[in-house]
């Protein structure tokens, strides 16, 4: 008797956890993407401290054209090696990762 009581009780407790309903959530998600707004300048006037850190660091790289941001910060276009890429650097020269 013990044992169909107990049989019993398991069989309406498995059953009982499967009765649950789970609340189902939508939730959403939202990303803001802020792009920095870079203006050309002429290759004079990139500052001296970013000329000696690009050839000091990329001995063989041209430089193609060369951005400003509002935060004083420069967006080189490069090409090396047949590759054309782009750097971040400081007005003092010091290379920035994006």
């Amino acid at each position: 008797m013990k044992k169909l009581i107990l049989s019993a009780a398991i069989i309406l407790g498995s059953v009982s956890t499967y009765a649950i309903t789970v609340p189902s959530t939508v939730g959403v998600v939202q990303t803001t993407t802020i792009q920095e707004e870079y203006i050309e300048v002429k290759l004079g006037e990139v500052p001296v401290a970013i000329m000696e850190a690009l050839k000091g660091a990329y001995p063989k790289t041209v430089l193609d054209k060369a951005y400003i941001n509002a935060a004083k910060e420069y967006k080189l276009e490069v090409t090396m090696d047949g590759k054309k890429g782009n750097l971040f650097a400081d007005e003092n020269g010091k290379w920035i990762k994006k």
